[in-house]
């Protein structure tokens, strides 16, 4: 084929210079898109990720080299060059190690003896030129031998890039000398400084890409434990023996027989992830984001088994190769500082680095961190498997990269008898509840995979993920952070943040249950009985076999059942209903449960990912946490009455005759440190559509309404309080004062009528648009004892609560309270209703047809159903009938609050 390719391009060598570039990019074109064609065929076909992307580079090699071929032989010869006129050209860095994803940057070097020459700035600038009408990323220099070399000794990113060099086309005697001396400069040189320089970098690369290695979208070149990771170690192993290919003779010397073959699974499966990605993406994208990620997964030829779908099996092995990379590079690190190879250690590490022993046999404390004499240390002893953590945890110390990796080749040893051992499991809850920094403990034990050998329960949930926008991190990351927030309140760190769970936390009386709980809340995440039921079942296994005692399992097993019972009646419950506190305070039972449940709601909402957790959530778990509080007191519990917050504007609304009155307020309530929202009140004559009229206005201000609350008087004024934020979180109007100027104005329009706000356009992103997420209507006439209470869940849009309302009082039903909650791409929006009396619905044969009309409007923004004539009447039998016909599935409200 080169030889047409190369037929082709002479021909077109007879026009002008700029018509010999556009006819030469079109037959490159031609043939570097039939190259790339028969890579990604092999791709689809299942080929190894490395094979393909050998296939991707010979593509590109074969274009580079027609290319060469047309400017320097052909274009610009030298028949018989003169010394100076000598000129070669070299793939180096990812391109120069022969792989490359679809869409990668070819990374070039032209090279010459001495200084340019003219020739030399015509061949390269023609070829640059050509490539840059291809559409090609190129990443070139021209430089000469001596520059090279000089640029590498001082400057570690070009000594990696040259470390891969690889010889394309031109005077092959000029590449083989520079390689042979660059080789021999790098050997020579002291290893020390670049493989510092290489793990300096990699951790500045972590912290723009996110340090943690979990994130449910995470970044498959330069996130922790992607592909970059992996290079590292390829080029810290070249740096050490550079003429070895792909420092293979490192490799096998640093990492065990078993180590270099994840290794190898682990760049296989990236890169295959990687070429995936760039297909399906069309373009050089490295992060898998949501909308990609089932596509990625179906190319990649997963399934979905039973309850969990495809993308979820995909990500979760993801996660597992991401955790192996990580071991891989604490073991190769391990071997490195035994070379003596790593940065010079001060004076004060070098005294520190001694051998130093611990005061339990075979643990040894070298260079400021945790290390065992040997793997025989497990051997003889099992439980110091779990004692190991614990002595790190109580020495403040890091686990040495030996003990790492003698504990991931002991995992043999975890045998059922070792996790009821009595030492072993004593270590564990020691770690878990008495450990100074349990996170980071616990996290290195996950790491090895011990936690979950010593914990099935835990083994399970490990890389699992949720596929959806609410969860930031894979469950165990999240359960983690979870573990580690708590211990955090417990040594006052977040105080200024959670004054009351703070203080809280320090007067529960089994602060070991609590974090055991928070251990096992999510493991249930993906049973078939669902996630409560099946945590339950699990966290009563695991307490049984870590020997706690019957009353103390039992308080475990509550809490991880109903761990989500706090977060769901204070976001989509009326707090200020007497009914809801008195229901609350039923399922909880008791005072010292009530204070276990906030602190662990807490922590699981704040780990849910950043930005989760804000002003208005804790207010409202402080408002239930305090009333239920006083229940449990004896003390009474009345409703909160929006027209005695506001007796004046429900006054002045009156007095003229029901025109509009609104009043906003930002001002902090006694106990809030700021108001996590702008409270915006509005007195209005009562008529059907009122609500639905202010939430469109709403809606098209760009305010989000986090609560509401109804009320009207005997004279009919009816006030409607709405709690509001900004897309950011903020009170509404705080950034931009003249935003609650303009929203008062429209809001005495719609409370008068004389203008219904048009609904804002529903276009939602590529990302929200890859959810599925199905409509539920659920209709309780159990939950309060003077008002239905409507549950319409579905996918997040600008203008939903509008259009709800609507469909609420086209079926001739009031609004008495609305409360909003947002779970990434789902909405959860519940409403207290009564009929046009004022009275609770009762059954009734319109229940379906308001079921439908909600599901209708939920699914997609069309308008609501005609009203129909007969007040809505629902009966327990037919709500009943309603949560069974719910979507497979279709998560739980609830069970996405954490």
């Amino acid at each position: 084929m080169s030889d047409d390719l190369d037929a082709r391009l002479a021909a077109a060598a007879a026009a002008s210079v700029p018509d010999v570039r556009r006819a030469a990019a079109e037959i490159l074109r031609e043939a570097w898109e039939a190259g790339r064609a028969r890579a990604a065929r092999r791709l689809e076909a299942g080929a190894d990720g490395v094979t393909v992307a050998r296939l991707y580079a010979a593509a590109a090699d074969e274009m580079l080299q027609a290319l060469w071929r047309l400017a320097a032989e052909v274009l610009y010869p030298a028949p018989n060059p003169t010394e100076a006129e000598r000129l070669t050209l070299l793939a180096v860095g990812g391109y120069g190690r022969a792989v490359l994803a679809p869409w990668s940057d070819l990374d070039l070097l032209f090279l010459r003896p001495w200084k340019s020459t003219p020739r030399s700035e015509q061949v390269a600038e023609f070829m640059l030129y050509v490539l840059w009408d291809l559409g090609v990323k190129v990443g070139s220099a021209v430089r000469s031998v001596d520059e090279s070399l000089a640029l590498a000794k001082r400057d570690m990113t070009v000594r990696t890039a040259l470390l891969e060099a690889r010889p394309l086309a031109g005077d092959a005697e000029l590449a083989e000398s520079f390689i042979t001396r660059f080789q021999a400069m790098v050997r020579k040189a002291d290893p020390r400084p670049f493989i510092a320089a290489k793990l300096e970098e990699r951790d500045v690369r972590h912290r723009k890409a996110g340090a943690v290695r979990y994130r449910v979208e995470p970044n498959v070149k330069d996130g922790k434990g992607g592909l970059r990771d992996l290079n590292t170690l390829f080029w810290i192993a070249r740096s050490l023996a550079p003429d070895s290919p792909l420092g293979a003779r490192v490799l096998d010397d640093l990492l065990t027989a078993r180590e270099r073959r994840t290794f190898e699974e682990s760049f296989d499966f990236l890169w295959r992830t990687r070429a995936h990605l760039h297909l399906v993406a069309g373009r050089a994208e490295e992060k898998l984001t949501f909308d990609l990620q089932p596509e990625v997964a179906r190319r990649m030829g997963w399934r979905g088994r039973g309850d969990e779908p495809a993308v979820e099996r995909f990500m979760r092995r993801y996660f597992i190769v991401a955790r192996d990379v990580g071991a891989l590079t604490r073991a190769m690190s391990a071997k490195l500082e035994a070379r003596e190879q790593k940065k010079a250690l001060s004076l004060s590490r070098l005294i520190r680095g001694r051998r130093r022993k611990l005061g339990i046999e075979g643990f040894v404390r070298v260079a400021g961190r945790l290390s065992v004499t040997g793997p025989e240390v497990f051997a003889d002893d099992p439980a110091k498997l779990l004692i190991l953590f614990r002595t790190a945890d109580e020495h403040d110390l890091d686990l040495h990269p030996d003990a790492f990796s003698a504990v991931t080749r002991s995992l043999s040893l975890v045998t059922p008898s070792l996790r009821r051992d009595p030492e072993a499991t004593r270590a564990f809850l020691d770690i878990l509840a008495q450990g100074q920094r349990p996170y980071r403990t616990l996290t290195l034990m996950n790491e090895t995979g011990l936690l979950g050998r010593f914990l099935p329960e835990w083994g399970r949930i490990v890389g699992q993920t949720q596929f959806n926008m609410y969860h930031a991190y894979t469950v165990d990351e999240h359960t983690l952070q979870a573990v580690g927030i708590i211990n955090d309140l417990w040594r006052g760190k977040l105080k200024a943040e959670h004054p009351n769970a703070s203080e809280i936390v320090h007067r529960i009386a089994d602060f070991e249950a609590l974090m055991l709980a928070m251990l096992l809340h999510d493991v249930g995440k993906g049973g078939d009985r669902g996630q409560l039921e099946d945590g339950a079942i699990a966290a009563r296994r695991a307490c049984d076999r870590l020997g706690l005692d019957p009353r103390r399992t039992e308080f475990v097993v509550w809490l991880v059942r109903h761990h989500l019972v706090l977060s769901d009646y204070a976001q989509k419950r009326d707090v200020s209903d007497p009914a809801t506190v008195r229901g609350f305070a039923g399922i909880v039972g008791d005072p010292e449960r009530l204070r276990t449940l906030l602190v662990l709601t807490v922590a699981d909402i704040r780990a849910v990912g950043p930005g989760v957790w804000n002003g208005w959530k804790g207010r409202l778990m402080r408002d239930l946490y305090l009333r239920t509080e006083a229940v449990f007191r004896g003390e009474g519990v009345s409703r909160i009455d929006p027209l005695e917050e506001y007796p004046a504007l429900v006054a002045r609304a009156a007095e003229s005759g029901g025109a509009a009155e609104v009043v906003a307020d930002r001002e902090a309530d006694e106990g809030d440190e700021v108001r996590p929202a702008t409270r915006v009140a509005v007195a209005a004559r009562d008529r059907p559509g009122l609500f639905a009229d202010l939430a469109a206005a709403l809606a098209v201000a760009g305010a989000d309404v986090v609560g509401a609350r109804v009320a009207t008087a005997a004279d009919g004024t009816a006030i409607d309080v709405f709690e509001l934020q900004d897309g950011a979180g903020a009170p509404y109007g705080e950034a931009e004062p003249r935003r609650l100027v303009r929203l008062t104005a429209a809001l005495e329009k719609a409370a008068r009528g004389e203008a219904r706000a048009a609904p804002p356009s529903d276009r939602p992103s590529p990302r929200r648009a890859t959810f599925d997420v199905r409509p539920v209507a659920l209709i309780d006439l159990e939950e309060s004892p003077d008002a239905a209470v409507i549950e319409a869940s579905g996918a997040d849009r600008p203008g939903l609560l509008a259009d709800v309302a609507r469909v609420l009082a086209d079926h001739g039903l009031s609004i008495r309270s609305a409360h909003i909650a947002g779970f990434g791409e789902r909405a959860v929006d519940s409403f207290y209703v009564t009929d046009g009396e004022g009275r609770k619905p009762q059954t009734g044969p319109a229940l379906e047809q308001l079921r439908t009309a909600l599901e209708r409007v939920l699914d997609r923004p069309e308008p609501a159903v005609p009203p129909v004539s007969t007040p809505v009447r629902a009966s327990q039998r037919d709500v009943t009938e309603i949560r069974r016909r719910r979507p497979h599935r279709t998560v739980s409200p609830a069970a996405e609050a954490g």
